[in-house]
Order: C-alpha cells, then structure tokens, then sequence
C-alpha cells in the first residue's frame, strides 16, 4: 500500500510539474487568453461589409467572421472548450493605441497593413486587397487627382487614405483642401452635401457607402487609384507565440472549403441589415494571397 501510495503521489506530483511547466510557457497574447479564458475583438461601427453593426447593435461581418474562426484555432491550441469573446469598438484614429495599450487582441476591421504601421503593430496574413480612390458626384466630372486641384477633399481621420492624398497634394501643389472626418459616413456625408467634392478612401468602402446612397447612380468612384491596400488583422508587436498561431490559423482558413462561401456571403450576396449587394468578385490580385497567403505590407507584393 505504502508504495501504491508512493507511486500515486510521485504521478501527482509530476502531473502538477508539466503542467506549470506548460502554463509557464505561455507568454503574451496567448497567457492573457489562457489566464482569463477570453480575448477582444476590436471591431468597426461602419465598414460595410468587413465590420459594423447590424440592426440589434451587434457587430458582424467579414473581418468578424475571420476573427471568430481564429478564436476557434486558439480553442484548439489552448485546450480550451471555450473561450469568451468581447467586442470593443474602434475608430481609425484609435484602433493602434488600443493594441499597443492591451485593451484590444485582434483588430478585424477594414485596417491596410504597410511598412509603416508594422513599426508600431503586426498584421496576420492579408484577407482582402483593395485601392485607394475617390468618390464624387458624376456632376462635378471628377476624373484624376489632378481634378481636385483647389478643391475641398475629406478622408477619414487616422487612414492611410488621408496621408496618402496629404502628401500627393503637397508633393504636386494642387492646393486642396482636405477636411477630416471622424468616420466614412460622415466623410461621405460632406460629398451628399456639397461640403466636399470628393471622398478619398479604399474603394471597397466607397463602393459599400454608394451602395446605401439615397441615389446611387449620382456617384463614380474614380478610376484613378492612389494606392495599393492590403487589408490585414492587426495584433500586437513583439507577440511572436500569438502570431505564429493566428497565422496558421488564416492559412488555413484561405485555403480551407469554406473560404469561398464566407467571401460569397458578405461580397457577393445580400448583406443585413439593409441588404445591400455589393457585388464583388474576388480579383486576381487577391486570388493570388489565397493562394499564396502573406503578411506583407509592402504595396510591391501585391502588383
């Protein structure tokens, strides 16, 4: 009995060992998950069709789902039959401090992953390729970025998009007047109104933004592209453990069955709660990145 007791309390004992030893393993992001038994999920009010709220206020869309299957690998890779997932809304001036300052875990939203905000945060693989361009009236036949020469221009504020048109304006003198806005619908807003000529934004926004116009054939979005916009999910710099499983998780949900049908269902379908289609085919660019999945964020991988 005496060594049946022994050779019980021996097997307890390592049992405890490795498992500390596991636990004490884990650092970052995935310790965090692990610790509280739930992650945040930084999402969007407004980016029709990647993250926004749906008629009962919850958030949902493509970027959404993405996410919510990156939460299922972390189940797998925790052990964790369950895992909480909290929501915590975002704007484009302050999804980056939230992720540096912890509140937040992955960013699904609309956000393009460049060389730049690679030295503040990382980026999983890229889920969506888009461009920057212009919406304006057909009108005011807006055709170039030479055409918004002393005019007045909105982005949105904390974009990529508003830098870009900033340092075009003032690399080519075209004296334009650039308002920034507080999020797409208002920037949009200012062109409905008169207060602008234009939107400056990925053109996938645009395209959502025109689509619930109240008259959507008063507007064109430019063919004149600015830029190159791979869109990633953010997560925290210097988190090599957390990315390593984020990233096997996306490439395994782009090259997994279901990716079409979740690309088919926000892209190409009705979408809630109006019921918008915006009718998008996947483009060759971004056939390639499913293909061959990347984080770059350098616009050259992407041509």
């Amino acid at each position: 009995m005496k060594r049946l007791a022994f050779l019980l309390t021996s097997l307890f004992v390592a049992g405890g060992i490795a498992a500390t030893a596991a636990a004490a393993e884990l650092t970052g992001t995935l310790k965090k998950i692990k610790d509280t038994g739930s992650i945040t999920i930084g999402h969007r009010d407004a980016s029709i069709p990647f993250s926004y709220y749906d008629d009962k206020q919850q958030p949902v869309g493509y970027a959404i789902d993405l996410c919510l299957k990156i939460v299922d690998a972390l189940k797998t890779e925790l052990k964790m039959p369950k895992i909480d997932a909290k929501y915590q809304l975002v704007t484009s001036a302050n999804r980056i401090p939230l992720m540096g300052n912890g509140t937040i875990d992955l960013e699904c939203g609309s956000t393009t992953n460049n060389l730049d905000r690679q030295k503040q945060v990382w980026f999983t693989m890229t889920h969506f390729v888009t461009a920057n361009r212009f919406v304006s009236k057909k009108a005011s036949k807006l055709k170039t970025v030479e055409d918004l020469k002393g005019k007045t221009v909105a982005s949105t504020s904390g974009t990529t998009n508003i830098k870009q048109i900033t340092e075009i304006n003032n690399a080519k003198k075209l004296g334009i007047n650039i308002i920034a806005a507080n999020g797409h619908p208002e920037a949009f807003q200012m062109v409905e109104t008169g207060r602008a000529v234009a939107f400056v934004m990925d053109d996938i926004l645009l395209y959502s933004l025109v689509a619930q116009a109240r008259s959507p054939g008063d507007y064109v979005i430019s063919s004149d592209a600015l830029s190159v916009e791979p869109y990633g999910i953010m997560l925290r710099k210097d988190d090599a453990a957390f990315k390593k499983v984020v990233d096997n998780a996306m490439r395994g949900i782009l090259k997994g069955a279901d990716f079409a049908k979740i690309y088919d269902k926000w892209f190409l379908k009705p979408v809630p709660p109006k019921g918008i289609n915006l009718n998008v085919p996947m483009s060759p660019v971004f056939k390639k990145v499913v293909a061959n999945p990347t984080d770059s964020g350098d616009p050259k991988d992407y041509k």
